[in-house]
């Protein structure tokens, strides 16, 4: 069966986002430090469609990040937009214009029903109402074999934490304090047998991975 990877940066004081959070400001202030790192790699650029940026040993990690990866999941605060029903005059068809870096199927967790959404580059958005399991059955389905990722933020991560469905997790842990947002183990109590099997060091964040150590 394919595996359930979890990736996000955290701030040292267990944040993957700062506070005040809004449409104008998703990762509220301060936020964005978690995120400088794979800014201004190369490779973070060109899936972005911009050019040159750095190469460094984060590179290989976010590499091996990407690869063998079918569907994505992630939470609705992720896929961005007002909180509560979808607008059908002004709809939100998130923070990544007309062609999103996935390329390949992507299916949000949310309260409120909505048609797929289709993409330019093969990205396409499935808005899932019935459960973090119902979105896994169906990512995996969608990947073909293939690995599914799991993108956050903090509440999907934590439920499928809670369930212990999560295979992988890699933190990316940034040197920083935020002081306050969105906090990443709250009501998380137990890893299921994740523990840290590799540590990589790099200019501003250091990587941890974790996976199952009864493999």
């Amino acid at each position: 069966m394919s595996k359930l990877r979890f990736r996000i940066s955290v701030s040292l004081d267990g944040f993957v986002a700062g506070p005040s959070q809004s449409v104008q400001q998703p990762l509220g202030i301060g936020g964005e430090q978690l995120h400088e790192w794979v800014v201004a790699l190369e490779i973070w650029r060109r899936a972005h469609g911009k050019k040159d940026g750095e190469v460094n040993v984060s590179t290989a990690v976010v590499e091996q990040e990407l690869a063998n990866i079918g569907a994505t999941i992630m939470g609705r605060n992720m896929f961005g937009g007002h909180p509560g029903p979808w607008s059908d005059t002004d709809p939100w068809n998130g923070w990544w214009g007309r062609n999103p870096p996935f390329h390949h199927p992507v299916f949000v967790l949310t309260h409120h029903a909505r048609e797929p959404l289709m993409m330019e580059g093969g990205t396409s958005f499935t808005f899932v109402t019935d459960g973090i399991e119902s979105a896994l059955e169906q990512a995996r389905r969608a990947a073909g074999g293939q690995d599914v990722a799991l993108a956050g933020g903090a509440r999907a991560a934590q439920q499928y934490l809670n369930a212990g469905l999560v295979d992988e997790m890699q933190l990316h842990l940034v040197p920083t304090l935020l002081g306050g947002g969105e906090r990443l183990f709250d009501n998380v109590g137990d890893l299921h047998g994740l523990g840290l099997v590799e540590t990589v060091a790099a200019p501003n964040v250091t990587h941890l991975k974790f996976a199952s150590i009864s493999e």
